[in-house]
């Protein structure tokens, strides 16, 4: 799938205000989907067809596949972008369907393929989730947020209108991360980035998930990508999560779509 629209973007930030606090269970792993099905509002095709998928705690997960086999529509359902039948995406073993939206969005922040920055500065747009909330973050909050997205402090003070689109992604990053989310959604967050941009997203990632054990799930068209960062690979061929696997076995994949996926990437 392509990247999620600029509305998607806006409504995913719009929605990191109030909301309750669900009861999670420490056991089991971070995400679970059984039975996801998506189907097309235009055609009635299938999307996604009876996904199965486990996402332990603190790991990277990597989802690779062909263009058009729903890697993007099923991550979009782990934070109710589009709305699962009930029991089929559970976080902490609680359905997210019975989770109130703006907390689950707080606990799933989610980067897109392209930055949505607001008005203002770049420090201005690293409060903006908490002060949503009533908390206004310190400068020294925002600047430890900043370090974390591997961004110059100097940055802090500068209009967000005036920046690359690699610095944005990360602003974006730190953005997210000012939520304390429990897991971070990644849309191709590095597909419209230079190759150094590129490595300073991925250093965050792997930083983020050593030092802070978020539990990460990432959508890259680069395979290479995956296996430089990805604990776990799920292959996806026409809406099926056909297999997952550790990166260093993707030469053992079984299903032959997968196969000649990995072979021509």
């Amino acid at each position: 799938m392509g990247s999620a629209s600029g509305d998607d973007a806006r409504e995913h930030l719009l929605d990191v205000g109030g909301g309750g606090e669900g009861a999670p269970s420490a056991s089991g792993p971070k995400i679970r989907v059984r039975g996801l099905t998506r189907r097309s509002e235009a055609s009635g095709e299938e999307i996604l067809r009876g996904v199965d998928l486990d996402v332990p705690r603190g790991v990277v997960v990597g989802i690779i596949g062909p263009s058009g086999s729903g890697k993007s529509t099923l991550l979009r359902a782990l934070n109710r972008l589009w709305e699962p039948a009930p029991a089929a995406v559970l976080l902490d073993g609680v359905d997210i369907c019975g989770i109130d939206v703006l907390t689950l969005r707080r606990k799933v922040g989610m980067l897109f393929q392209l930055p949505a920055m607001f008005d203002g500065t770049v420090a201005d747009n690293v409060r903006y989730g908490p002060q949503l909330r009533g908390k206004k973050l310190t400068d020294a909050e925002v600047q430890r947020l900043l370090s974390l997205a591997d961004l110059d402090l100097a940055l802090s003070s500068r209009p967000a209108s005036e920046l690359s689109v690699g610095q944005a992604q990360r602003v974006a990053l730190a953005r997210t991360l000012a939520n304390d989310p429990e897991v971070l959604l990644l849309d191709e967050p590095t597909s419209a980035l230079d190759p150094i941009s590129t490595q300073n997203i991925e250093e965050a990632i792997v930083r983020l998930k050593k030092t802070r054990g978020l539990t990460t799930v990432m959508v890259s068209h680069s395979v290479k990508q995956i296996q430089r960062i990805a604990d776990l690979v799920c292959l996806v061929v026409a809406g099926e999560v056909v297999q997952v696997l550790p990166p260093s076995e993707l030469s053992e994949a079984k299903h032959p779509m997968a196969r000649r996926f990995l072979e021509l990437s």
